[in-house]
């Protein structure tokens, strides 16, 4: 049995959809009426630009608003999560307690260009992110946070000086898909210095989802909305069960 939606707007299942998006041209009638176009085009019936405005010389930005006739089955979408309940700071502790003899360690950083380093800090710093504290207050767990702009081969120089158990990779900001080369790249320099067996590698940002960690060669991703106990969960279960495999 078929489970269809549509977008919903003013009634149930009208298809009113909004977007917007930015065109480089100069805000004038002809971007409104371009902006139309680009949405007819995309298979938007009726649409209106309902704001536009000027950006700066030769841009300008475009709300647009319309209808779409498409429908999608619910039973046709496939979801990939990880598969691993959260447990709470002092839960992940007291797992740590019970499981492992030594301190955790786990090292993360910005790689490649990426500059911004909100993502990386929020699981591992102290102060952590939205009342939820980072992985540098957790008892078992010894956390290094190298920042940003740390290129592949130095995080992996990082990781094995300090005998990281976890390697999380933290990807906030990138323009044309750099993000995934510099990701392939770092399984990659793992893979070829025998390594990939040696850690448990997580990345996370807001472009990321588990499924694509799995496809790029990682053992998890985390979006948005994720703190360090939902990294920390997954990462003491996945190690235990590495603990395990080896005896």
């Amino acid at each position: 049995m078929k489970n269809l939606i549509r977008p919903y707007g003013d009634t149930l299942n009208d298809g009113k959809i909004q977007m917007s998006f930015t065109l480089p041209i100069t805000h004038s009638a002809l971007g409104d009426e371009a902006a139309k176009k680009l949405a007819l085009e995309m298979g938007i019936l009726d649409p209106s630009v309902v704001h536009s405005e000027a950006l700066s010389d030769g841009f300008s930005f475009y709300v647009v608003y319309g209808t779409v006739k498409h429908q999608v089955d619910l039973n046709d979408v496939k979801v990939v999560e990880v598969e691993n309940e959260s447990m709470s700071k002092e839960e992940v502790e007291a797992y740590i307690k019970e499981n492992f003899s030594e301190e955790l360690v786990f090292i993360g950083a910005s790689t490649g260009t990426d500059a911004h380093t909100v993502g990386i800090d929020a699981i591992m710093n102290m102060k952590g992110y939205n009342g939820n504290y980072g992985l540098e207050r957790y008892k078992g767990i010894k956390a290094i946070n190298l920042g940003g702009q740390i290129d592949n081969e130095t995080l992996l120089e990082e990781a094995i000086k300090h005998k990281a158990d976890v390697i999380l990779i933290s990807q906030t900001v990138t323009q044309k898909d750099v993000h995934i080369q510099n990701l392939t790249s770092f399984i990659e320099l793992l893979e070829a210095e025998h390594k990939r067996d040696d850690f448990i590698v997580i990345i996370g940002g807001p472009r990321i989802s588990h499924a694509l960690a799995k496809e790029l060669g990682y053992d998890a991703g985390f979006g948005q909305k994720k703190y360090a106990f939902d990294v920390a969960s997954f990462a003491v279960n996945a190690l235990k069960e590495k603990k395990v495999k080896q005896k």
